[in-house]
């Protein structure tokens, strides 16, 4: 055992200047004064700074060393214990795995949460191998993009019984399709924007004392009319065709963006693909009663000659497609404080959005006239080829094209 003295003064000199020293410094002190000690000086100095003898012996070392470190640097390259990563480098997309079934999202927002707490992430990752701490687990899902939070924020009417059910249905279809390397799309018609020099919510960097000078009302004005921007985003390939339109959100118009998309990228994405997977709201212009909507589908799969394999979120859960919280939110994000005067603006700033992870937008003007109010007839749906799914058929359903019997 060391002389308790010799520990105590030892003690009492390191107290007073570690507040003054780095990594670095701290190791070469304590090698120093080991050295002076002579024999047991190493146990000594580790018992009076509670460093560990590594730590004083590796400062010896250096000390010793012809080549010793360069100013600035606290350790050589390479040294230190190894992140997680480094052990296991498909660590993050394990986490990635267990969270996406269940992901949420809020359309004005990039932030993405989940249910499941890290305990329970931590059983899980640790069931299937992975050794990671909470504090790990934690800083992987903040890198990810997600918040850990025990309650949802927003609800939108009541929850059907068979919601998580689908959810896992259609999470479980994504999978397959991207698998598979077919195409899987989520889509959805963001919110209408009134045209004109009217105030835009968000601010943005302007010279001192020069406010964007806006109308003081937000009234429609006839000649400008609305923006509507139908999006079309390709899960997969993080990448979105948005088209904006000028006169009604039907379901002609919403059939169209997505012919758009197929003419336009998803042809060339996946020039052998047989069949497309379509993920959608239960309501609106592609909504699941919605019979307009299944018999443009029909004509886009006469077209293609490509299986049409639809899913719906169940009713109040929109705010949950992906293309939300994906695509949406930094639309609203990139135009913010930027008043919406004319069509064109809103295509060059929808096509103008990117983020850190890649998101690429491709957005077209679609100056078509769609009326609203068209009837679809009884004798019109019979020549509808759709296949209703075993599990809520009126949610999944596939649209197979007339001319082509061809199918995977």
């Amino acid at each position: 055992m060391p002389d308790a003295n010799v520990v105590k003064g030892i003690r009492l000199k390191y107290n007073a200047l570690v507040e003054d020293l780095d990594e670095r410094g701290r190791r070469r002190w304590a090698a120093t004064e080991a050295m002076a000690l002579g024999r047991g000086g190493i146990v000594a100095v580790a018992a009076a700074t509670g460093l560990s003898d590594r730590t004083v012996k590796n400062g010896i070392a250096e000390l010793r060393d012809p080549q010793p470190l360069s100013s600035g640097r606290q350790r050589r390259v390479g040294g230190g214990r190894k992140v997680a990563e480094f052990h296991t480098p498909d660590l993050q997309k394990a986490v990635e795995r267990l969270v996406e079934p269940t992901e949420r999202g809020d359309p004005q927002s990039p932030l993405r949460w989940t249910c499941k707490s890290l305990t329970n992430l931590q059983t899980e990752l640790r069931g299937q191998g992975y050794q990671v701490g909470r504090t790990k687990l934690a800083g992987i899902l903040k890198e990810l993009g997600y918040s850990l939070q025990g309650n949802r924020k927003t609800r939108e009417g009541k929850d059907h019984p068979d919601r998580d059910a689908q959810f896992e249905y259609i999470a479980g279809r994504v999978k397959a399709y991207r698998h598979g390397g077919r195409p899987a799309v989520s889509v959805d018609t963001k919110k209408k924007e009134v045209l004109g020099n009217k105030a835009n919510g968000g601010r943005e960097y302007r010279p001192k004392a020069t406010p964007l000078e806006v109308d003081t009302h937000d009234f429609p004005d006839k000649k400008l009319g609305k923006a509507v921007p139908y999006g079309v985003y390709d899960i997969a390939e993080n990448e979105a065709l948005v088209s904006v339109g000028v006169s009604s959100d039907t379901a002609e118009f919403a059939v169209e963006a997505i012919r758009r998309w197929w003419n336009e990228l998803g042809v060339e994405r996946y020039p052998k693909a047989k069949r497309v997977l379509i993920t959608a709201d239960a309501g609106g212009s592609n909504g699941h009663r919605n019979r307009l909507w299944k018999l443009e589908l029909q004509k886009l799969a006469d077209e293609t000659g490509m299986k049409i394999e639809v899913c719906h979120y169940p009713p109040g859960t929109s705010k949950w497609n992906k293309i939300e919280h994906r695509l949406f939110c930094h639309i609203t994000r990139n135009w913010r404080g930027i008043p919406l005067e004319s069509h064109q603006v809103v295509v060059n700033l929808v096509s103008s959005t990117r983020t850190n992870e890649g998101l690429e937008v491709h957005c077209w003007l679609d100056a078509g006239d769609y009326k609203t109010g068209r009837k679809v007839t009884d004798a019109e749906m019979q020549t509808v080829r759709i296949k209703r799914n075993d599990f809520h058929g009126d949610w999944n359903y596939e649209i197979h094209p007339r001319l082509n019997q061809r199918f995977r």
